[in-house]
């Protein structure tokens, strides 16, 4: 089989699927999620400056650095674990550590980070989030439920039965004192390892992709203004294209200019909508992989997103829709503005062709009385060099120049028109 000849990204399309992995844990332990990304451009971002923010990290624990061009990476840092990813747009950093603190969530759990360095992040904040695990407590589900209610905004609480009831998760989305937003994890006994880090990973990628997948309804608000205003001058313009005293070229160019508007907002938006279409995927496919099960009668993840998180995103999607329905409107008004213009360029050269053919008329007339004028003027000094010609010989006969003059003028005229007749049939 060696003398097969494999493909150059062969070893890498396999290696991609087990790039990732999920980490091992056993509760009691802890989590703590930060994810950054650039306001703008984030996708064209030097990524350079993110792996050497990561390798300044790393050396202040003498840890190994990633390979070149790696856009992940899971090292050790003596007591606590660090899974660094590079995304598209966003970068995460999320530190995995034994044992949980006696207040929970401390934010002292991103202690590890120095503050020096977080302040030097290449880009800000867009999410943080603190995970606690902890065996289930003596009590079951009455300690749980108290314990949620401590922790917990009531009204906004999302908790169920994980991956066939082996752990109940529960938060409410919302960003504490310190900052963070809190997910607590009860796990089963006898819950593998490996399992319980799925778990953790799935709380902190539906975060991660629920915080970026919101961006989109807030580029959506920040358009609304402008689409409203490009809806209303676009409704106008069609409106004022049935009115017979609106010229069609001065309509043309307010269309051009609404079109160009709305091409410029669909290229700078395209990508956040397809964006914000797969972190919203990416969202549901992560909850739905941990097969919930109600839990003491709270509401869902799930449910949760569908009465918060969907809305939002059903918003982006109108939006989406509005634009490329008022392209297509002003795509359609664009052809019939350009039918009325080429039927009034239309009549137009038909009034310019009956103009030329009146114009041609008068011109043969005029040719004609021309033609008549230039015979008397042609035979006028052809019969003079007759007369000059012929007056010697008419002496010697006795014919007077006068008679001689009169005799010569009908043939004279008569051959200069049939001269002229000749020239302008040849021309023609």
């Amino acid at each position: 089989m060696s003398v097969i000849k494999d493909h150059p990204l062969r070893y890498r399309i396999a290696n991609e699927l087990h790039a990732r992995p999920f980490p091992a844990l056993t509760a009691p332990c802890h989590a703590a999620l930060l994810a950054i990304k650039p306001p703008q451009g984030a996708a064209q971002r030097d990524r350079a400056l993110d792996r050497a923010h990561l390798i300044a990290l790393l050396d202040r624990f003498g840890a190994d650095h990633p390979p070149p061009e790696a856009n992940h990476h899971f090292v050790d840092l003596g007591r606590v674990r660090l899974k660094w990813e590079s995304h598209t747009e966003f970068v995460t950093y999320t530190i995995f550590a034994d044992g949980v603190e006696a207040r929970p969530f401390d934010p002292a759990a991103f202690g590890v980070f120095p503050e020096d360095w977080l302040a030097a992040l290449p880009a800000p904040r867009l999410t943080s989030a603190l995970i606690r695990v902890e065996p289930v407590p003596e009590g079951g589900t009455a300690e749980i439920s108290k314990r949620l209610r401590e922790w917990f905004v009531p009204e906004s609480l999302a908790a169920a039965r994980v991956v066939e009831g082996t752990a109940v998760v529960a938060s409410d989305f919302r960003i504490d004192s310190a900052g963070h937003i809190r997910f607590a994890v009860f796990v089963e006994p006898g819950t593998g390892p490996r399992r319980v880090g799925r778990i953790v990973q799935r709380l902190a990628e539906i975060e991660t992709y629920k915080a970026m997948a919101m961006l989109g309804l807030f580029r959506v608000r920040g358009m609304s203004a402008r689409i409203a205003d490009l809806e209303a001058r676009l409704s106008q313009l069609v409106d004022g294209m049935s009115a017979r005293g609106e010229e069609a070229e001065a309509l043309l160019a307010a269309l051009l200019e609404i079109s160009s508007e709305l091409e410029t907002l669909l290229a700078k938006s395209s990508f956040r909508f397809g964006a914000t279409a797969a972190y919203e995927a990416i969202v549901h496919d992560r909850i739905e992989v941990l097969r919930e099960e109600r839990f003491e009668g709270r509401q869902l993840l799930r449910e949760f997103m569908m009465r918060r998180f969907d809305p939002a995103m059903r918003t982006v999607k109108s939006a989406e829709r509005q634009l490329a329905t008022m392209a297509e409107r002003a795509a359609r008004a664009g052809e019939l503005l350009r039918t009325r213009v080429d039927v009034e360029r239309s009549a137009q050269n038909q009034k310019l062709l009956a103009s030329m053919d009146r114009r041609a008329d008068l011109q043969l007339r005029l040719q004609k009385t021309v033609e008549g004028l230039s015979v008397v003027a042609i035979s006028y000094y052809a019969l003079n060099l007759a007369v000059y010609l012929a007056t010697p010989l008419a002496k010697e006969i006795g014919i007077d120049k006068g008679w001689l003059a009169a005799g010569l003028t009908p043939p004279v005229v008569l051959a200069v028109w049939a001269l002229i007749r000749r020239i302008r049939k040849h021309v023609e």
